[in-house]
Formats: C-alpha cells, sequence, structure tokens
C-alpha cells in the first residue's frame, strides 16, 4: 500500500481487544505504517479507560491518522471524538456494535454497558471524514440502525453485504475491502 500523506493507521480493537486471527490484526501486521491501541490491563469494560487508551497511543503519534475502528472500537473512538480536538485525518467504523439495543446471547460483558459509561452513543457529526460500514446480518447492530449512525456523524455509509460481525466467527480474518476503504479515506 503506497500512500501520498503516509498517515499512521491506528486499529481500535473492540471489546475483545486483540484476536490473532481477527482482519484488524492481520491488517496490523501487512502495513509498516499501522499501530493498535494497546490492551487494557483493568477496567476492560469502562469506556472512560478505554477511550484514554485511545489517546494514550494518539499521544504518541506524529503526524496525520487514520483510525481503523470496529464493533465497540467505533464507540470508543466517537466517545473520544466528543472529547478530544486532536485533528484526525480519516475513520474507517466498521461494524459498530449498536450498544443501545439488547445484544444477543453470548455477549455477558455489554449487559454493563450503561454502568461503564457507553450510553448514549454520541451522535454529533465527526470533525473529519469518516467511512462507516454495515453489515446486512449483523447479531450486533441492526443495517438500517447503523445507516441512520452514519448519517448522524455526517460519515460516507457502504454496505458490506451479509458479513455477520466482520470477525472470525462470521468467517472473517482477512478482509481485503478495509484497505480499499483506506485509501479512500487518504484521499477525502
Amino acid at each position: 500500500m503506497n500512500y501520498e500523506l503516509k498517515p499512521t493507521i491506528l486499529m481500535v480493537p473492540g471489546l475483545r481487544d486483540h484476536v490473532a486471527e481477527h482482519w484488524q490484526t492481520l491488517l496490523q501486521q501487512r502495513l509498516p505504517n499501522a499501530r493498535s491501541v494497546a490492551p487494557l490491563e483493568h477496567d476492560k469494560l469502562s469506556c472512560a479507560a478505554r477511550v484514554a487508551a485511545l489517546d494514550a497511543a494518539l499521544a504518541q503519534i506524529d503526524g496525520p491518522v487514520i483510525l481503523v475502528a470496529h464493533s465497540a472500537g467505533v464507540m470508543i473512538t466517537m466517545h473520544w471524538a466528543a472529547q478530544h480536538q486532536r485533528q484526525i485525518h480519516g475513520a474507517l467504523l466498521a461494524a459498530p456494535a449498536d450498544l443501545e439495543t439488547p445484544m444477543p446471547a453470548g455477549y455477558p460483558e455489554l449487559a454493563t454497558l450503561e454502568a461503564n459509561g457507553w450510553l448514549p452513543i454520541p451522535r454529533k457529526p465527526l470533525p473529519f471524514p469518516s467511512i462507516v460500514g454495515a453489515s446486512r446480518n449483523d447479531p450486533l447492530a441492526r443495517f438500517e440502525r447503523v445507516q441512520e449512525m452514519a448519517q448522524d456523524w455526517g460519515g460516507s455509509f457502504v454496505d458490506l453485504g451479509e458479513v455477520g460481525h466482520l470477525n472470525p466467527a462470521a468467517g472473517f480474518g482477512e478482509w481485503p475491502m478495509a484497505e480499499t476503504l483506506i485509501r479512500r479515506l487518504v484521499l477525502m
């Protein structure tokens, strides 16, 4: 991948942090200019701790940054943007988890989101370009809800098709479309 601006690509994982077979992890390994927000040792369900970790990762980067967030990482990005002023070149917001609606079985950690500062989901327009990608069969967010979020955030909306939650459980390891969408952000 040859970018004119050579932005740093900063991965913002969801609540399950770094998964070896996840597309974000694989993408980070392929791109020489990619980093990731460090996993938390404590307060793993705290929105404030996650936002602080994102801010700390950004403080270590000089120059342009493109955020690449997935699932609850999208919500971390939204909460961070509502509280901080750093210039961001753009953000790829893939398969945001709709934390305001009941979650399916198998996600017990999501039962305490309100108490841990995740709600409400920030809905103000982002001060930087974004691409919001939604799956038509994501168990953690209805397609129409993600369309609404993208509109509220002022982002470009991309229909990803039926990709589940865009994670290893849905068959994604590699996700080549991520690089295409990142290239589009570089040119915005």
